[in-house]
């Protein structure tokens, strides 16, 4: 997989889902004024911007280990403090922020429980942790309907349904292995409406995440069968397409 794509890329390939997610995820995670949050795994800057419509600029970190997102970041937020980091090993101290949220992150964490063993070190004592996946293995997240098709092509294809906290009750698993404490669950889900196929279907051309890079990696006559697959699936456009995420937050 890969995320060494240009940033906008990605937002036309998952920005019009996380968008209006981030905001869904920032009210359950209790994000209020007054509040200093950290961001990690910020891609381009979905909940980012967000949290700095709230807050303020001078209360949001990001964190990001793609090159691309984070020089997209800092032109977009230019008085956010961005780093370049992994979730596993974030460059701050000791209890520095009140919050600390992981949107569409932790499947894609090489070690999920050290990243949110991290996230909580960062967090102030009773502060909020919170992270969000969407549900693969439940055939819910936005993505499903190309990787339903995908599958059906060849059998022997890898989706994103075994990813860490994309099936039912694994976030909460891992917040505890982490040590989280007093931990929360909910479903959090959006709708986006798409005009037509092409514009659905051209995202998913770009090389981004797991999915992307499949679709890269095919020939053309593989590719065409996939394209046309997905369109007998989906509705006559205009279509919507929904997207849930199995959602926690807990306390550090």
């Amino acid at each position: 997989m890969s995320f060494a794509v240009p940033a906008d890329a990605y937002a036309r390939f998952m920005g019009r889902f996380s968008e209006p997610l981030a905001v869904a995820f920032a009210d359950f995670a209790g994000v209020e004024a007054g509040q200093s949050v950290l961001d990690v795994g910020s891609g381009p800057g979905a909940l980012t911007t967000v949290l700095v419509d709230r807050l303020g600029a001078g209360a949001v970190a990001a964190v990001e280990p793609s090159p691309p997102f984070v020089d997209a970041l800092t032109a977009r937020l230019p008085d956010v403090d961005v780093r370049a980091a992994s979730a596993e090993d974030l460059p701050f101290a000791d209890d520095t922020f009140d919050g600390t949220l992981a949107e569409l992150v932790v499947h894609f964490m090489t070690d999920p429980v050290a990243g949110l063993r991290e996230m909580a070190r960062v967090t102030r004592p009773g502060g909020v942790v919170a992270a969000c996946v969407w549900d693969h293995d439940g055939g819910r997240s936005p993505l499903s309907t190309c990787w339903r098709a995908a599958t059906e092509i060849a059998p022997d294809v890898v989706d994103e349904a075994g990813l860490p906290g994309a099936r039912e009750g694994h976030l909460e698993q891992l917040c505890a292995a982490a040590g989280l404490q007093d931990v929360e669950s909910t479903v959090l889900s959006v709708e986006v409406v798409f005009d037509d196929f092409e514009e659905w279907w051209q995202p998913y051309t770009n090389g981004a995440g797991p999915l992307g890079a499949y679709i890269k990696g095919l020939d053309e006559p593989a590719r065409q069968a996939l394209r046309d697959r997905c369109a007998e699936l989906l509705l006559p456009a205009p279509f919507p397409i929904r997207g849930s995420a199995w959602t926690v937050r807990a306390r550090a």
